[in-house]
């Protein structure tokens, strides 16, 4: 505190250093190089599991129509992403690989182009996912 004529002035500092501010910006870099790989590796694993997903609803879908007519459909997959069965619709993405359909059984294969572990198959003759 200084003394001004009759006014008292506080010399008050109010602010970060340089050096506080350089620490703040290298703890962000680091937990950035550490949350982006990971964050990958999840939406990764997301757009797998939409692939299961799709192929799981379809199922119930296949199995609905079974039901009703006493047979299977082979799925299409139309450029609005509808099918040729019925209340089943593709996720937007998901690609139908192949198809095949009887009386007795069907099978479908579906992939998405963002994920490196499909395509995935399903089997309903086999009991589900192969």
């Amino acid at each position: 505190m200084y003394v001004m004529g009759n006014l008292a002035v506080i010399n008050q500092n109010k602010g970060f250093t340089l050096v506080e501010l350089l620490i703040v910006v290298a703890v962000i870099g680091i937990l950035a190089s550490i949350a982006i790989p990971q964050f990958s590796s999840y939406r990764q694993k997301s757009y797998c599991a939409l692939v299961k997903s799709d192929l799981a609803n379809l199922a119930i879908a296949e199995e609905a129509y079974f039901y009703d007519y006493d047979q299977y459909l082979a799925v299409t997959r139309n450029a609005d992403n509808s099918s040729n069965v019925p209340q089943f619709y593709w996720s937007t993405g998901v690609t139908l690989v192949s198809s095949t359909a009887d009386n007795s059984k069907w099978t479908a294969s579906a992939d998405h182009p963002n994920c490196n572990e499909s395509p995935y198959t399903y089997d309903s003759s086999a009991g589900g996912f192969q």
